[in-house]
């Protein structure tokens, strides 16, 4: 799954920190997202466009095989 979370903390000006305590999770859940290393659940997609003002469909891209 693609997605534009690092664009998107990069428009706000936030570290991956920053981000982590706003949405309240760890870096290195931002960090392994960002990598595509980690999908997130469902909530947590949900909470992140909430956070960004934005749709999740935006920020994650659920690509087709």
């Amino acid at each position: 799954m693609k997605n534009l979370v690092k664009v998107e903390r990069a428009r706000h000006n936030l570290t991956q920190a920053d981000l982590a305590k706003e949405i309240n999770v760890s870096r290195q859940t931002i960090h392994a997202i960002e990598k595509n290393k980690f999908n997130p659940s469902v909530t947590l997609a949900i909470r992140m466009a909430r956070f960004f003002k934005v749709t999740v469909e935006y920020l994650f891209d659920i690509e087709e095989e």
